[in-house]
């Protein structure tokens, strides 16, 4: 939280704030690096997972080791600095091993690091244009597939080093070859892997306390140190890591080969590395918000400077002849479990990486290739997630699934996702013309039921199924999709008028048989039923105005009480049968609200809105100002002192929330009343606001602040100032004190904005308010 700087008012009751434009800005203080402890903690925890991990798929790809390591300290240092995405953790992925071990085979190790720039230089354009969030539309299927596709490739690659042998370069060729190296095992190898693989099951599962403390050591180090240890202890001779000097490090090199097929392999590069970035950034958000203390610390993901620092990683990664970067699940996941607060921890693995490929060379040269490919294989069987299959196939996609993954494995990346592309786009249109409409009469009663969506392909079915109910019969349709189009929409309308017109009657229904609103005719209104609370006037007829600012439109007396008439006709209509069940539960049971909401009574504050709540959550108070008079001063008025009495001692609820807004009618008035003069019914209640004007004036306060921006006027300033003033007055009262005292109740102070629909929640400033901005529950704080 910034600290929020005292702002003295000036000496009038009036406060005005003093620019000097043409002064020069003051120096700013130098920037001291911080490093929280728990950014710390968490940059270990990523590093020691991430070590193994980029050796492994180094491995895999059939590039030098050392440029995993490269890898993965670009991707901390550059992408955790440049990302959009705070606590993602980029670096070499098991989801672009098949991409770079084919690229390797056909172009050499320095052509590949030049198809890696190349695809950074992709990945700036796409951010620049600004594309990221469309990456987003690829259907989960399609994404899920094409994992468990490079997943079956990693681990039947992987095997034949876990048994001692060597992989080929295709699925097919290695399943081939599975016979003959299951006959020429080597025993040291399976050793190794046998026990890597073990230990990398058994250590998450050490039960007991001692296994709690045991736990926070990451399970792929353990498993791969215990056979390093293993073998070095033992003395087995196996193929080991090998290193070779940094000064014959293998840099970037033009590729060589058709265009076409250059221009290819980049476009796979781009998509495998953008598509995973980008959803693994979107996954960081979702565990983040799982965790309430993290959430006002750490700001949503910026998808298209996510995509920019991902470009400049693999630039530079490829250039000084690393792996192709992106964002990786298993590190990600680690760093937000290991309650890392900011991208220093990110940063700081990309360091620690640093560090252990300059010095921890020899301890490095340890370790066996059979451990590793071990560790990397288990990488590529979680890849086929048992969870992913059974959400495609409770959304009837496993065919989009199937496609994909055998095409990624038999055929490569790039044309496994093309093929699950089109099946996706071919099942989607056969969902879409796909209706089955049926006509039947029972009792009397004509029922045409549609399942599916209903398009114009749908039109002649759903117009021969209509004309066969009788004139002037009764019909039910039963609509059972969630699409219909414009040429199905007005096809419907017009045969319900018709047969309104012949004196029939017709009702919609939806999938559970519930009454869903008419299509409404030119002469009706037709606003859509997320607007309801809108004071909208949808369609005027010819010759009427609309309604001038505090008159009635054209000149009618009467509009306004039929626009109420309509409203109330609306209500029946379509909200009413939605919510008469929770409205009868409500009756019988009687109220529980679970706070008590005071605000103003401006027109602009509806409290059912802003707040996402619903019939029976709040106790609403509303007045001129959001004012608490302090008890004794009411002068006959104790309508607010009663609400709050009865919702403490009788509701029981548990928080209170005073509520101001901006352009608050109340706070310009008491700010330009002048003394004197009679006393009307508002210059008698406004005096409550008083002490507002008075906290604001004081010298020794500071001025309230939002989102730790300063108020734009004074005006601004007395509606936050107000707020902080009546929960003080709040507290005088009796019976929130006690509560108080008791620990049952808490009092919050919210402002919003109706200019921008934004909600501002009052937190504790240093020696001041502040008023911190409130957006979706992953978006607590304004992105830098």
């Amino acid at each position: 939280m910034p600290a929020c700087v005292p702002t003295r008012a000036a000496d009038s009751t009036r406060p005005k704030r003093i620019h000097q434009p043409h002064s020069p800005p003051p120096t700013p203080p130098p920037r001291r690096i911080r490093i929280a402890g728990a950014d710390l903690s968490a940059s270990i925890a990523v590093f020691l997972i991430a070590l193994p991990l980029s050796l492994g798929i180094a491995l895999a790809t059939g590039a030098p080791l050392q440029a995993g390591l490269v890898a993965a300290a670009v991707g901390g240092l550059v992408a955790g600095r440049l990302g959009g995405s705070s606590l993602q953790v980029s670096g070499p992925a098991a989801g672009l091993t098949v991409v770079t071990a084919e690229l390797i085979h056909h172009y050499g190790w320095r052509a590949t690091c030049a198809i890696t720039v190349l695809a950074g230089i992709a990945q700036l354009g796409l951010g620049c244009l600004r594309v990221a969030r469309t990456a987003l539309a690829v259907s989960p299927a399609i994404v899920h597939g094409m994992l468990a596709g490079i997943g079956v490739t990693i681990a039947v690659a992987q095997l034949h080093i876990v048994l001692g042998g060597t992989p080929q370069s295709s699925v097919l060729d290695n399943l081939r070859a599975l016979p003959n190296q299951l006959v020429h095992v080597h025993p040291a190898a399976v050793t190794m892997s046998v026990l890597t693989l073990a230990l990398l099951l058994a250590w998450p599962r050490i039960p007991g306390r001692a296994g709690h403390m045991l736990r926070k050591a990451p399970a792929a180090l353990i498993a791969v140190a215990g056979a390093t240890a293993t073998a070095s202890l033992a003395g087995l001779t196996l193929p080991k890591v090998d290193l070779p000097s940094w000064s014959s490090h293998a840099l970037a090199g033009l590729p060589e080969g058709p265009v076409l097929g250059v221009a290819t392999a980049v476009l796979a590069v781009t998509l495998v590395c953008s598509v995973q970035s980008l959803l693994g950034a979107v996954a960081v958000d979702k565990m983040v918000a799982g965790r309430p203390e993290l959430q006002s610390r750490v700001s949503r993901s910026d998808l298209d400077r996510e995509l920019l620092g991902q470009g400049a990683a693999n630039i530079v990664s490829g250039a000084l002849g690393g792996l192709p970067v992106a964002g990786v699940a298993v590190r990600s996941s680690a760093n937000v479990q290991a309650g890392a607060v900011s991208r220093n921890s990110t940063m700081l693995h990309g360091v620690f990486v640093v560090v252990a490929a300059l010095l921890m060379v020899p301890i490095l040269e340890l370790i066996p290739l059979a451990s590793l490919a071990a560790l990397v294989m288990a990488v590529g069987i979680q890849m086929v997630s048992l969870h992913h299959i059974r959400t495609v196939t409770r959304h009837r996609e496993v065919l989009v699934y199937a496609v994909t993954t055998l095409g990624v494995v038999f055929l490569g990346v790039l044309e496994g996702v093309v093929l699950g592309v089109s099946v996706a786009v071919g099942v989607a249109m056969h969902r879409l013309a796909r209706t089955h409409i049926t006509h039947e009469e029972k009792e009397g009663v004509h029922y045409v039921r549609v399942r599916g969506q209903l398009t114009f392909l749908a039109v002649p079915r759903l117009s021969r199924a209509l004309h066969l109910v009788p004139h002037g019969a009764d019909a039910v349709v039963e609509l059972d999709g969630s699409f219909m189009d414009h040429a199905a929409y007005e096809s419907l309308q017009d045969w319900q008028s018709a047969h309104f017109a012949g004196g029939g009657a017709v009702e919609l229904t939806g999938r559970a048989g519930t009454r869903i609103a008419e299509p409404a005719s030119s002469a009706h209104c037709r606003c859509r039923p997320w607007t309801p609370w809108r004071n909208h006037q949808c369609e005027t007829s010819p010759g009427t105005q609309p309604a001038p600012p505090g008159g009635h439109p054209g000149g009618s007396d009467g509009q306004s009480g039929h626009q109420l008439a309509r409203g109330i006709s609306a209500f029946q209509r379509n909200t009413a049968p939605l919510v008469r069940g929770e409205l009868a539960r409500l009756a019988r049971e009687g109220q529980r609200p679970s706070q008590l909401f005071l605000t103003c009574a401006d027109s602009r504050l509806v409290t059912s809105m802003i707040t996402s709540s619903g019939p029976g959550d709040l106790f609403v108070v509303r007045n001129v100002g959001n004012l608490v008079p302090l008890p004794g001063e009411e002068s006959g008025d104790d309508s607010v002192a009663a609400a709050i009495e009865y919702a403490v001692d009788v509701l029981k609820v548990r928080s209170i929330t005073v509520c101001g807004h901006s352009g608050c009618g109340a706070m310009q008035a008491l700010m330009t009343s002048e003394p004197g003069g009679a006393l009307t019914p508002l210059k008698r209640w406004l005096r409550h606001g008083v002490p507002s004007l008075e906290r604001m004036a004081a010298k020794d306060r500071p001025w309230a602040r939002l989102a730790g921006r300063a108020p734009a006027d004074s005006v601004e300033q007395l509606c936050l100032t107000n707020v902080v003033q009546q929960l003080e007055h709040l507290r005088a009262h009796e019976s929130v004190a006690r509560a108080l005292r008791e620990g049952v109740l808490e009092l919050h102070g919210m402002y919003f904005h109706v200019g921008e629909a934004q909600a501002y929640l009052l937190t504790a400033g240093d020696g001041g308010e502040l008023f911190d901005h409130v957006g979706a529950a992953e978006d607590l704080r304004r992105p830098a």
